[in-house]
């Protein structure tokens, strides 16, 4: 399975009033340094892909070429009941605690405990 499928199946895990950061995704598939490579995958995904509820390491919506993508990742997060202050969601509030596989590749276990 390539990368790009394997951080949208477990995007599609992440429940509803909860979020991920680029880099917890990143880890749960055993690529702790990948957070870029997950936000673009993310930049081509699938209709029904729940996108938005995936942030930034600060619990951020991260800036966009284009303003209606990152207007639209706010407010389907509020419809969730995922509140935003400042710009920023918090993340001990609403953020999802995915055990995921635990992945190990070059000696590294990864997981969200």
């Amino acid at each position: 399975m390539s990368f790009r499928a394997e951080v949208f199946r477990l995007v599609r895990r992440i429940p509803r009033g909860r979020v991920a950061t680029y880099g917890q995704i990143a880890a749960l598939l055993g690529r702790p340094r990948a957070a870029r490579a997950v936000g673009q995958a993310l930049r081509g995904a699938p209709g029904g892909l729940p996108w938005h509820r995936v942030v930034n390491a600060r619990g951020g919506i991260s800036r966009r070429a284009r303003l209606a993508g990152m207007l639209t990742q706010r407010i389907r997060l509020e419809q969730e009941g995922v509140a935003l202050r400042r710009g920023r969601v918090s993340l001990g509030a609403h953020a999802w605690r995915g055990r995921g596989r635990l992945a190990t590749r070059g000696g590294l276990a990864c997981g969200w405990h």
